[in-house]
């Protein structure tokens, strides 16, 4: 006589999880990063303080708290991780002082973030928060206009980490082969 095979359902994986469970965990994920593009090891915090000050990182945890459907909330991210993005990157430094057209697409492309937070601020239903929201969006302006370069507003020297301002020749800190436009 053969051996007969018993087909036996094997024992489950897991514990078995209530579905309502799992729908509430999925109604709200948990975001640890919201700013863009932050492959640091910087936290948002950190990232913030150092392009807005103690005073942004507090306005952002103010609303974040009072946060309805969080689209002005996304695009001033996005506008912070465009900054930190080049600011981190000397390559992209250089391309947009190269480029001109690139670099005003860029600040444009900002402008044009920030100018849709101003159009959904709602002065009339909350004005205290309106007021906050306005003195945040006047932070992250002031970070756009500091933080992407041109070549009228960046030193030669400090905007091209690659190569002194004449450009010919690799920075070095021997005086006799210095650049003699910046002396480094």
């Amino acid at each position: 006589m053969g051996a007969q095979c018993l087909a036996v359902a094997p024992p489950p994986m897991n514990a078995p999880t209530a579905l309502n469970t799992l729908l509430s965990q999925a109604a709200e994920p948990v975001r640890l990063r919201e700013i863009p593009y932050n492959y640091t090891s910087f936290s948002d915090r950190e990232i913030v303080i150092r392009l807005l000050g103690e005073r942004g990182w507090d306005l952002l945890q103010t609303l974040r708290a009072e946060r309805r459907t969080g689209r002005s909330a996304r695009m001033l991210y996005e506008v912070l991780g465009d900054i930190w993005v080049v600011q981190r990157n000397p390559y992209l430094v250089d391309d947009l002082l190269d480029n001109p057209r690139r670099r005003g697409q860029l600040v444009d492309a900002l402008k044009h973030r920030l100018s849709e937070v101003q159009k959904r601020r709602t002065p009339d239903s909350d004005l205290p928060r309106d007021q906050l929201v306005g003195e945040l969006t006047g932070l992250v302006g002031d970070a756009v206009a500091a933080s992407i370069p041109s070549s009228a507003t960046w030193p030669p020297c400090a905007a091209r980490p690659r190569a002194c301002c004449a450009g010919s020749r690799p920075r070095t800190t021997s005086s006799s082969t210095a650049c003699r436009a910046c002396r480094t």
